[in-house]
């Protein structure tokens, strides 16, 4: 047909508008479920590190009852503090006076802010003297908690974990 004018192929203003609008839309909603998905990847990692330094001190305790190691009079078997998870303590039973160890390493609070404080800094500790209410340190590590004020998605602080 000589006499038409060639239709040009394209896209309008209005058709790019209407996109990127629609992908803004898409975007926006992901992000909120790329954030509880980052802090519920977090809140796993508290889990497994609570779990790991709460057996870790239980295996202490036990292994002080079982008399592998040395516990004064008045003592009540936990550790004096987090390193010697690490650092191990001497073996009564063993003739060659092997060290036990209890982990590999402390890990931090996933939830700490401060990147200067040191793994055990990052944990609040509670004595075996003090209570659950109102958690102090003492003379030995009977648990340890998050110093985090936040909460977590089960609306529990993640210090009560």
């Amino acid at each position: 047909m000589p006499g038409m004018l060639k239709r040009l192929h394209g896209f309008t203003l209005i058709e790019l508008m209407v996109t990127l609008v629609l992908l803004a839309l898409v975007l926006s909603s992901a992000a909120p479920v790329m954030q509880i998905s980052a802090k519920r990847a977090k809140e796993q990692e508290l889990r497994r590190d609570l779990w790991q330094i709460r057996d870790a001190i239980d295996a202490y305790k036990k292994a002080a009852d079982d008399g592998l190691i040395k516990k004064n009079p008045g003592e009540t078997g936990y550790p004096p503090n987090l390193q010697i998870l690490v650092q191990g303590v001497e073996n009564r039973r063993d003739p060659q006076k092997r060290k036990i160890y209890f982990l590999r390493r402390i890990p931090r609070d996933p939830f700490a802010t401060d990147p200067d404080l040191s793994a055990e800094a990052t944990w609040g500790k509670r004595s075996y003297a003090s209570s659950f209410d109102e958690p102090r340190e003492g003379d030995d590590v009977y648990d340890v908690y998050s110093l985090s004020t936040e909460t977590g998605l089960n609306q529990q602080p993640y210090g009560e974990w």
